[in-house]
C-alpha cells in the first residue's frame, strides 16, 4: 500500500455541548508537509475541532486519521505520542522557570536518576538552530516578550517530536517583524516535512502563508481553496465566512474636542530594584479622541495601563476630569467613569466558571444596575446582561451559561458591552479585537467609533497596526517605557510604525 499523502484526515466529526452544536459533520484533509489554514467566524467550531485533533476533547461522532491510521485520542499525550502538537493562543508557560525548564517540563531527559540538563539543552539548541528559533535557554520567561514566548511554545512541541503542528491564532499578539520571523520559521518547518495547521482571523496573512484554506461556518466546513493556484482575495474569504464585506477600521471625520478628560504628567513605574518600566511619560486625551499607543509587547504598555487604573504604584500625576486621581484606589477610579478592556480576557476580564450575568457585574458590582445601595440586584443585572447580548450580538443560548462556554469572540463582545455600559468618560482598551473574527471585529470598531463620536475618550493599545492607524486620532510609540515618537495616523504606514516600535526608524 502506498503511503498516504494526507497527514491528517477528519471524517464527519460531530461535537455537542449543552445547547450548542460546536461541530456538525466536519470533514478536513491536510496534506503532508503543507501549511493548512482554518478560518471562520468566532463560534464557527475551529478551536473545538483542533482540540479534538489534539485530544483535549473527544468527538461524539466521526473519525480521526493520522498518516492514514484511524486513532482515538483520550488525552493530549495520546496525540503527542503520534506526533501531533498544539500551540495555544493563550500561552501555557511558567514565568518563574527558565526557557529550557519550560521546554522540557514533563519530558525531562535523564541520565540515570538525575535530570540531564546539559543533554536536554543540546537537543533544544539543535532544534532551535535547525528552524531559526534560537532563544536564551537560561533566561527566565518573565523577562521575555511575546514573540519569544511563542517560540518557546513551538520548541516545546518540536522537542516532543511533533511532525504535525497546530497553531491557534499564531500572529494575534505579534507585530509585523515578529510575524515575518514566524513565517520564516514556518517555512523552514515545512521544508523539513512538518505539517502545519493553523487558525487565524488575519486573512491577508492566511493568503500569504497557507497552501490551502478551509472555511468553517456554523460548526461545519463550507469549502476549501488553494490560494497558490486560485485567484482568492481576503474579500472572497470574508464573504465565505460571514457573507459580508471585509471591514476596515478607517475613521473619516474627527470628533476631538478641547475638553481634556485625562492629563498624565511625568508618570513613572519602577521595579523593586529601581528600574523604570514606565519612564516618566506625559500625554493628554480629550473627549471624542482616540489616542493609540504602538509598541512591541513588553515595553511598558501593560504597566502604564495598570498605573492609570491604580493597580500598581506610580509617581507623577494623573488628572481625570476635575480630579487628581493619582492616589485613588482602582475601585474609586472605576466608579467615577473609567472603563477597562484588559489584554487577556480569560485571565483579567472574566470568571470563566460563572454565568454571563455574574460576569456582567464583575468590576461594576457597586454600580447600577448591578446594585442599589449596599445590596446587589441580580434581577437588574440579568436584564442588562440580556440587553448586552442583544445589542452586541453575543451568541449564546442564554445568559445562564458559563463564560467558558462562549467562543473567544463572543467573550470579547460581552466584555466590550459591559465596559461600554454606564456612560463611561474614559475607556482604556488593550487589544479590543484580539482573536476575534471579521464580523465581531467590525462590530467592536463600530461601537468604539460611535462612543468616540458621543464624547468618549479612549486610550487604545493594539498589536494590530492597521487597527491602531485606522481608529486613532493621534499615535504615540513606546519603547523601553518611553514615548519615543509621535505619528500622524493619516500618513503613517504599518511598516514605518513597526520600524519605530523596534527603534529601527522614526515614525512620520
Amino acid at each position: 500500500m502506498s503511503e498516504t499523502l494526507n497527514a491528517v484526515e477528519l471524517v464527519d466529526i460531530c461535537k455537542r455541548f449543552p445547547g450548542v452544536v460546536a461541530n456538525s459533520n466536519v470533514n478536513l484533509k491536510v496534506r503532508k508537509g503543507s501549511a493548512h489554514a482554518i478560518v471562520g467566524e468566532n463560534g464557527a467550531g475551529k478551536s473545538t475541532l483542533m482540540k479534538i485533533l489534539y485530544g483535549m476533547q473527544k468527538a461524539d461522532e466521526g473519525k480521526i486519521l493520522v498518516d492514514g491510521k484511524a486513532l482515538v485520542f483520550e488525552s493530549p499525550s495520546d496525540a503527542i505520542n503520534v506526533g501531533v502538537g498544539m500551540v495555544h493562543q493563550h500561552f501555557m508557560l511558567a514565568d518563574n522557570l527558565t526557557v529550557l525548564e519550560n521546554i522540557i517540563l514533563g519530558s525531562e531527559l535523564k541520565k540515570g536518576v538525575k535530570l540531564d540538563f546539559a543533554g536536554a539543552a543540546k537537543q533544544v539548541t539543535d532544534i532551535a538552530k535547525r528552524y531559526r528559533l534560537e532563544l536564551p535557554l537560561n533566561e527566565y520567561v518573565s523577562e521575555l516578550g511575546v514573540g519569544d514566548r511563542q517560540r518557546i511554545e513551538i520548541l516545546k512541541v518540536l522537542y516532543r517530536g511533533a511532525n504535525i503542528l497546530i497553531l491557534d491564532e499564531p500572529t494575534a499578539v505579534l507585530v509585523p517583524h515578529e510575524v515575518d520571523e514566524l513565517f520564516r520559521a514556518l517555512g523552514d518547518l515545512k521544508s523539513e516535512g512538518i505539517t502545519i495547521i493553523f487558525i487565524s482571523h488575519k486573512l491577508d496573512e492566511v493568503l500569504e502563508i497557507a497552501d490551502e484554506i478551509t472555511v468553517m461556518r456554523a460548526g461545519t466546513t463550507v469549502g476549501s481553496v488553494n490560494p497558490k493556484i486560485q485567484n482568492v482575495t481576503a474579500q472572497d474569504l470574508a464573504e465565505m465566512m460571514v457573507g459580508s464585506e471585509l471591514p476596515t477600521p478607517a475613521t473619516t471625520e474627527s470628533t476631538v474636542t478641547n475638553n481634556a478628560v485625562l492629563v498624565v504628567n511625568d508618570l513613572a513605574v519602577h521595579t523593586e530594584s529601581g528600574k523604570a518600566i514606565v519612564d516618566h511619560v506625559s500625554f493628554k486625551i480629550h473627549a471624542g479622541e482616540i489616542v493609540g499607543i504602538a509598541g512591541v509587547e513588553g515595553n511598558g504598555q501593560s504597566e502604564l495601563l495598570d498605573a492609570l487604573l491604580g493597580i500598581v504604584k506610580s509617581s507623577g500625576t494623573v488628572q481625570f476630569l476635575e480630579h487628581n486621581i493619582s492616589n485613588w484606589p482602582t475601585r474609586k477610579r472605576r466608579e467615577h467613569g473609567i472603563a477597562y478592556i484588559p489584554e487577556d480576557r480569560q485571565r483579567q476580564a472574566l470568571l470563566l466558571e460563572a454565568p454571563l450575568w455574574e460576569n456582567r457585574m464583575l468590576g461594576h458590582q457597586t454600580l447600577p444596575p448591578n446594585s442599589k445601595g449596599f445590596w446587589l440586584t441580580p434581577a437588574s443585572a440579568k436584564s442588562d446582561t440580556q440587553r448586552i447580548v442583544n445589542e452586541y450580538d453575543v451568541r449564546t443560548p442564554n445568559i445562564d451559561v458559563f463564560a467558558s462556554a462562549l467562543s473567544g469572540g463572543n467573550q470579547q463582545k460581552l466584555i466590550v458591552g459591559r465596559e461600554m455600559s454606564g456612560n463611561p468618560k474614559l475607556l482604556i482598551a488593550a487589544h479590543p479585537t484580539r482573536g476575534v473574527d471579521v464580523g465581531a471585529q467590525a462590530a467592536i470598531w463600530d461601537h468604539l467609533r460611535a462612543a468616540r463620536a458621543a464624547g468618549l475618550a479612549v486610550l487604545l493599545i493594539s498589536a494590530d497596526l492597521d487597527e491602531l492607524i485606522g481608529l486613532s486620532d493621534s499615535l504615540k510609540v513606546i519603547l523601553r517605557g518611553k514615548f519615543v515618537a509621535d505619528a500622524d495616523p493619516t500618513t503613517v504606514t504599518p511598516q514605518i510604525l513597526g520600524n519605530a516600535m523596534t527603534g529601527a526608524g522614526a515614525a512620520a
